[in-house]
């Protein structure tokens, strides 16, 4: 989800001669990919992916997920961790993550939503929370999986507070990084653009303005070697078989973040909730559509997690001083910690969240 100013659209030879220049130690490495296309079909994930066959709104479709077991070595007490994505961040981003989780005994479970990356990607959907989080459940049913640990970012985060606040009965706790919907885009002013005005938008994407934005709204403007890969496999979407699809799915979503507000309901969430947010991060994904002074005032992550943590109910932060949009990415030893540390002793009986302990000069991460 992304803020992409009008520009002139690019020729097909441009957005290719582009995409190679950036990605050719990627696309090298995988030549028969096709640029992955709009199902990210050539792009490697780090564990085996199933397909989930459902079907929801009258039609049938497929909604892709790994499941790693737990270490058979382990207790057996702990409860599984879903990983929810961002609307640019598919399943396979959370890579570090699943095998720190892995290692700590955890059973983890990671879908790619319907309209992303190697799920199904509708002509026609009412795209909802609402039935992202159904969509979510009924997997998980057919996985037999009773509560769990849900664990949601950016667009995953307001995807993860809408199912607590459906199915509150079926986490033991809920973990939010840098998740959008901490704030109203149209009630602070910004203006709304039609479906088919942002899929217009969208399609004039090339790896030069998706790598811009990321850098300079999730990133801090900085650039490391470890966000190229989220970079290969949005931009490899947007290229190919399959790209128009994949777009049009993109602008559905973003009218669902844009007009299905979550942040006047944080105080029904009742389970136990942990906060993680990049001080440095400034996502603003419906900037192009806000007068500038109104622009001005969106994006201060530091200030909306700090608000998010007094309405949560008994919600803990944890705040990285020098992190941005995507700690998972930046920083993936140090938020690993963090994270295991904030959900240690959670059991199927959704124990409260533990006192913090003092964050080691290493964490890098400050707990309130």
């Amino acid at each position: 989800m992304r803020s992409v100013r009008p520009a002139a659209a690019p020729t097909m030879r441009a957005l290719f001669s582009s995409l190679i220049l950036v990605l050719a130690p990627y696309v090298a490495a995988q030549a028969d990919s096709g640029l992955f296309g709009g199902s990210a079909g050539g792009f490697n994930y780090p564990y085996p992916v199933s397909q989930y066959p459902f079907k929801t709104q009258a039609q049938n479709y497929a909604m892709a997920y790994m499941d790693i077991a737990a270490d058979s070595s382990g207790s057996g007490a702990k409860p599984p961790v879903v990983l929810l994505h961002g609307t640019e961040f598919c399943g396979a981003m959370w890579g570090s993550t699943i095998k720190a989780l892995h290692a700590a005994g955890y059973r983890v479970v990671v879908p790619d939503q319907i309209g992303t990356c190697k799920s199904s990607k509708p002509v026609n959907y009412q795209y909802s929370f609402q039935q992202l989080a159904v969509n979510t459940r009924s997997l998980l049913d057919s996985l037999r999986i009773g509560r769990v640990i849900l664990v949601g970012h950016s667009m995953g985060g307001m995807l993860a507070m809408r199912y607590a606040l459906m199915f509150p009965e079926a986490l033991t706790h809920l973990v939010l990084v840098d998740p959008l919907g901490l704030e109203d885009w149209k009630s602070k002013g910004v203006l709304y653009r039609t479906i088919d005005e942002r899929y217009a938008i969208d399609l004039q994407s090339t790896v030069a303005s998706l790598r811009r934005y990321q850098q300079e709204s999730y990133f801090a403007n900085r650039w490391q070697p470890q966000f190229d890969q989220a970079l290969q496999v949005l931009a490899g979407q947007y290229s190919g078989s399959g790209r128009e699809r994949f777009v049009w799915n993109q602008a559905l979503i973003s009218d669902m973040i844009f007009t299905q507000p979550v942040v006047d309901e944080l105080e029904r969430i009742r389970a136990p909730t942990l906060l993680m947010i990049g001080d440095k991060d400034r996502a603003m994904p419906f900037g192009d559509s806000a007068p500038p002074q109104v622009a001005a005032q969106l994006g201060n992550y530091p200030e909306l997690g700090r608000r998010a943590a007094k309405r949560i109910p008994g919600a803990r932060l944890v705040e990285f001083a020098d992190l941005g949009h995507v700690p998972q990415l930046e920083a993936p030893d140090r938020f690993n910690e963090a994270l295991l540390q904030g959900i240690a002793g959670a059991g199927a009986g959704g124990a409260t969240l533990p006192a913090p302990k003092t964050p080691s000069a290493a964490s890098g991460a400050a707990t309130r």
